[in-house]
């Protein structure tokens, strides 16, 4: 079966097109989150029991180590978008050399 039977020309171009837009939010996401912007703490997932059981510097590391774990999340999920990317790359190639 080949692969150009599983997307056809309009879906695997819009597959690229979404590829290339995820991999560019996410990536600037990740570096956001690497710099530890204040406009995204409320998306770092902060469990409020951990919260309450630390103060002083504990509060400041679990602050960071969750910032941190939040921009590798981001740059993972890229990541799959690439190969989201590549994928519908190849199809749009193939699609293109079919004769319909």
């Amino acid at each position: 079966m080949p692969i150009t039977s599983i997307c056809g020309p309009k879906l695997s171009a819009c597959c690229l097109v979404i590829s290339v837009w995820g991999i560019i939010q996410l990536a600037i996401m990740g570096v956001a989150f690497y710099v530890k912007s204040p406009n995204l703490i409320e998306d770092i997932g902060i469990v409020e029991e951990d919260w309450e059981s630390k103060n002083g510097s504990a509060i400041y590391e679990y602050v960071e180590q969750k910032y941190e774990q939040t921009a590798y999340n981001c740059w993972v999920a890229a990541a799959f978008y690439v190969i989201t990317l590549i994928l519908s790359s190849i199809t749009c190639y193939l699609n293109s050399k079919q004769v319909y």
